[in-house]
């Protein structure tokens, strides 16, 4: 039986480097599954759209596919909006719906893959604030998993984390960079808590013109790759996980 498609559902932007982004990301997946194979689809702004994706896959005659939401909460889009174009796929697919990405410990290690690469060192934990900015949400159970995340991201050895949100949610980042500095911590990092770039991480990027160190977003980091895949493969599908390679 073949392995079922691999749909990853990203937002879309208008910002180009949002949907290159995106690109880099599942050409990362496709080299670590290449028997897998793996499409793209936006729900907004990009080609191709989810349900072209999807009429395409069942003219096709793909049968089975893992629809897997590029998000890092579980909040409106992951709960109204992608299981609405879902239910409008063409019906000889069956679909299911994937985990969101977050939380995951691959998540903090590729946040902190990319502070380390914006100039960190591991010996710089004990005195670094980190404040992981997330690009907010109007939905509690989101803001609660990023609180919950900086809570236990703290634990990992840093002199402190505070979320931080770019729209709907307080504090913002410069709230936050301004808290840590107080707090007497030798430096302060900003790490997005965000996949590729666009608007919201772009007011990141502002509010932390007084931080020492910008992380990048996530984007196609290994660990961000290989957890697209663990939510593939712990999907409830029609075929065992050991076919998986899980």
């Amino acid at each position: 039986m073949p392995l079922p498609v691999l749909l990853v559902i990203a937002h879309g932007s208008r910002d180009p480097r949002h949907a290159a982004t995106v690109h880099a990301l599942v050409r990362r997946v496709r080299s670590l599954r290449p028997d897998v194979r793996v499409e793209t689809g936006f729900l907004d702004f990009n080609v191709p759209s989810v349900q072209g994706v999807l009429e395409s896959l069942a003219a096709q005659g793909v049968r089975d596919v893992v629809a897997l939401p590029l998000l890092l909460t579980r909040a409106f889009h992951a709960k109204a909006d992608i299981p609405a174009v879902l239910a409008d796929a063409p019906p000889r697919l069956r679909i299911r719906q994937a985990e969101v990405l977050g939380p995951s410990p691959l998540l903090l290690s590729a946040l902190e893959r990319r502070l380390y690469e914006a100039g960190l060192a591991p010996a710089d934990k004990s005195s670094t604030g980190v404040v992981l900015a997330s690009a907010g949400s109007s939905d509690p159970e989101a803001i609660a998993v990023i609180a919950h995340i900086a809570r236990e991201w703290r634990h990992t050895g840093w002199c402190a984390v505070r979320p931080a949100f770019a729209s709907a949610s307080l504090p913002r980042t410069e709230d936050a960079v301004r808290e840590l500095r107080e707090l007497g911590c030798a430096r302060v990092a900003v790490a997005p808590y965000v996949l590729a770039p666009g608007f919201l991480p772009d007011r990141i990027a502002r509010g932390a013109a007084d931080a020492d160190v910008l992380a990048d977003v996530l984007g196609p980091a290994p660990e961000v790759a290989r957890l697209l895949l663990e939510r593939y493969a712990a999907a409830h599908l029609p075929v065992p996980l050991a076919a998986l390679g899980a």
